[in-house]
């Protein structure tokens, strides 16, 4: 008896097996490394749990999860198959279980899935006899996935046999014989493309297995005929794919031989029969106590009943080992009558007659145990109307609080509306106001622009041999950036400059120190005076927010090209020609303009810049960010400078404003950018 139980636990056990090395196929969507990744897990996976230790295919699962290998869902249906071949199935059916809910509340992989309600409505209904529960399962899933391209279509023909099956045991033949012939036209159809694998004609003809044995119920021969024609022309190519399982051919071959002796012999094909019979005997599966009951069936048609009788008298010891001394009336209708009937047919009257005997003493128990069973089953439906009419009257009594409550709810609503109405209004009224406020600001920071944009020059001097041209981008509507220039007969003062922080506090310190270039440039001071006297006047006591000022002043002879100039802080400019033809100037580090009074700055001198560009510039060039904050740099810089030829000062600024503005690529500008650029000839 504990062969026959297992048989359906080991047939889900290979189809679990099956289910999981044929995950890796029908996913379109997936790239190939994606694929051979799938198939390895499921190879680890598979290989563990077929060695049947538990706690390692457990733990190659686990480890798998922990690498974002496989998914949870994954994980679960894994497990599933580890407990199922360690026979633990109440284990694996809820972790199918889980697979199914979880897919149904988050979504996921609808392939496993598919195989879990393979695998655990074919238990419930094919094993368990639960065919509401199976059908409850199978019914919606089918809905979910026959569409799906991702979805084998032999996974949705075994639930429909599935749904066939316990159709049938419902008595709803019609339906289920519709099911049946679905999934067979699926197989078929799926056959004749040739997209079968072998784990692919494995379960289909487990699944047409399923199908004749629900059709042998109804009594059609030439129905369950075809069925197992079908089943053995799979079975043959099955058998002759490379990874097919012995044990597993062996077994379904047997039932087919047999499947086929009942079917030839139910059509009084009484040689063609036993030949088919003589065929399931020399297999390894006819030794299974389980699968020689069912050849009582031929048997019987054959009229061989005195073998049939000796196949039921071991498994009445089957049964007694295994302690089932009560029987129901079912076992008495499908397992006493039938054995009486071999005897008395067989001539063994005495045997019969013990038969018949034991029916008697067991018939009347059972029906009086049939009857309890009804007459728990009415009150227990006497119970349940019972419950249902204080369900009913707690509905009632719910629907009238339902009503109370979407009354009061109606009311809040209101009062939130008329409440949020008034406060909007209000809202409204402040948004417009601050907008106003908005513009206001905006209008008088524009003037602000538009005052400090008028104190930087937008004309250059007009000198025979000089070629001059700057300009100044603020990153917000007002900057700390300046630039200017005096001349003065023969002697040409030019200065740039970049204020701390941005904005109007910038903007007001820029304008002090372009006055005070300006004033000072006038009295024909040198470089390095100007920027003494500057800073003096800007780190007083009046610079209380402690603002300062990078700063570089030039002096050009404009008649022999003799540059005087201090640098204080700033960046050092790029000076063209020269081995490299630009480079950039080597300065004295003094410091900025307006962080400590009475400093005094050094000046620096160049005996000639006579066709030597000099390019002057505020960090907002070299520190310019694209959207990833990477700078422009001072090496892209100089590789411009170097390689950009020479046709006029204002050309060599614009070019640099395209490319910052390439760099920039759509970001923000992080801070002002101003530039010169003077040359000589």
């Amino acid at each position: 008896m504990r062969k026959i139980i297992f048989i359906p636990i080991i047939i889900v056990t290979l189809l679990l097996a099956a289910s999981s090395c044929r995950q890796g196929r029908h996913h379109n969507s997936s790239s190939e490394n994606d694929s051979l990744m799938y198939l390895y897990t499921d190879s680890l996976i598979r290989a563990t749990c077929r060695n049947c230790n538990l706690e390692q295919s457990l733990h190659v699962i686990d480890s798998l999860l922990e690498l974002d290998q496989i998914s949870e869902m994954r994980a679960d249906f894994g497990r599933a198959g580890a407990y199922m071949l360690n026979y633990q199935p109440d284990m694996c059916y809820r972790l199918l279980r889980k697979v199914i809910n979880d897919y149904n509340a988050k979504g996921g992989d609808i392939r496993l899935y598919s195989m879990a309600v393979v695998n655990l409505s074919s238990y419930l209904g094919e094993g368990r006899s639960q065919y509401e529960a199976a059908l409850q399962l199978a019914l919606p899933a089918i809905k979910k996935i026959e569409n799906s391209p991702l979805v084998d279509p032999v996974d949705i023909g075994c639930i429909l046999v599935t749904i066939g099956w316990c159709q049938r045991g419902l008595e709803h033949f019609d339906e289920a014989r519709k099911s049946y012939e679905k999934a067979y036209h699926i197989f078929k159809e799926y056959e004749e493309n040739k997209n079968f694998d072998v784990w692919d004609y494995y379960e289909c003809v487990k699944a047409m297995m399923t199908a004749f044995e629900s059709y042998s119920k109804y009594g059609m021969p030439d129905e369950k005929m075809r069925f197992t024609d079908y089943c053995d022309s799979m079975l043959t190519f099955y058998s002759r794919q490379p990874g097919h399982e012995s044990d597993c051919v062996d077994w379904i071959k047997g039932r087919v031989y047999l499947s086929r002796a009942e079917v030839l012999a139910e059509k009084h094909q009484f040689e063609a029969a036993a030949k088919a019979y003589d065929q399931f005997l020399q297999t390894e599966s006819s030794k299974l106590s389980g699968v020689q009951l069912k050849a009582c069936t031929y048997l019987e048609y054959a009229g061989r009943y005195a073998e049939a009788a000796d196949i039921m008298k071991e498994y009445d010891n089957i049964a007694l080992e295994e302690n089932f001394n009560q029987a129901d009336l079912e076992e008495i209708n499908n397992h006493l009558f039938p054995k009486f009937r071999n005897n008395y047919r067989a001539g063994r009257i005495d045997s019969a007659l013990a038969i018949a005997v034991r029916i008697d003493s067991l018939i009347i128990p059972a029906t009086r145990a049939q009857k309890r069973s009804d007459a728990a089953e009415l009150a227990t439906i006497y119970e349940t109307q019972q419950k249902e009419a204080e369900i009913a009257r707690q509905q009632a009594l719910l629907s009238k609080q339902r009503m109370w409550a979407t009354v009061i709810v109606f009311t809040l609503i209101t009062i939130f509306f008329v409440i949020y109405t008034l406060v909007r209004r209000r809202a409204a009224k402040r948004l417009a106001e601050m907008k106003a406020a908005q513009e206001r600001i905006e209008s008088e920071l524009r003037i602000a622009r538009d005052i400090q944009m008028s104190m930087v020059p937008s004309t250059f001097p007009d000198y025979e041999g000089l070629d001059m041209y700057a300009s100044m981008t603020p990153a917000k509507e007002v900057g700390g950036d300046l630039y200017g220039y005096v001349i003065i007969g023969d002697k040409l003062y030019f200065a740039l400059g970049d204020v701390s922080g941005k904005g109007v506090p910038a903007s007001l310190f820029m304008a002090q120190a372009t006055r005070l270039f300006r004033t000072l440039a006038t009295q024909q001071m040198m470089p390095a005076e100007i920027c003494t006297r500057m800073n003096d006047a800007l780190s007083g006591d009046d610079n209380e927010s402690g603002m300062f000022v990078t700063f570089w002043l030039g002096l050009i002879d404009l008649k022999t090209g003799h540059l005087d100039f201090c640098n204080a802080g700033h960046n050092p400019p790029v000076i063209g020609g020269g081995e490299h033809r630009g480079e950039f100037l080597d300065m004295q580090p003094n410091a900025p303009i307006g962080l400590w009074p009475g400093l005094e700055y050094e000046g620096e001198e160049i005996e000639t810049v006579k066709g030597r560009p000099l390019f002057i510039y505020t960090d907002g060039l070299n520190e310019a960010e694209n959207r990833q904050q990477k700078q422009f740099g001072d090496d892209r810089l100089l590789d411009i400078l170097r390689t950009t030829h020479f046709d006029s000062a204002q050309q060599v600024i614009d070019k640099l404003k395209d490319e910052v503005e390439r760099h920039r690529d759509g970001a923000e500008p992080n801070d002002d950018l101003t530039m010169m650029c003077v040359r000589l000839v």
